[in-house]
């Protein structure tokens, strides 16, 4: 599967941001996409993941970011509710076959980033 992520931006301390992640083809029952994340000089940093009635969430990011899809488009959201300057990085949407895991090495079909830069 190829998985296409935009939406990223330049944002203001406590703004909102919505960014999307096309897959390639349908989203079925058994597919897991996440959403990861890398700012510079550090690793990649799980996220939120959902699959079949499963989502979770980094801790970093609970009650402030919402994972959603659509399953008609084909589409995973990430919405971002009062971003902070440490959510600045690169965002990535990931695919697996299977559940909603946190590690990014589970994952096997990787998009190309979009950037998130969140300014205080």
């Amino acid at each position: 599967v190829q998985l296409q992520a935009s939406g990223g931006g330049s944002v203001q301390t406590g703004d909102s941001l919505r960014i999307s992640c096309v897959l390639s083809r349908r989203i079925y029952s058994s597919t897991a996409v996440g959403w990861f994340r890398q700012a510079p000089g550090k690793g990649r940093e799980f996220v939120a993941a959902m699959g079949g009635n499963r989502i979770n969430y980094a801790e970093s990011v609970k009650g402030r970011f919402t994972i959603s899809r659509d399953n008609a488009k084909n589409t995973v959201y990430l919405q971002m509710n009062n971003l902070k300057p440490e959510d600045s990085a690169i965002y990535y949407c990931a695919a697996r076959v299977g559940s909603p895991l946190t590690s990014s090495s589970d994952y096997d079909s990787w998009g190309q980033g979009t950037q998130v830069t969140v300014s205080s």
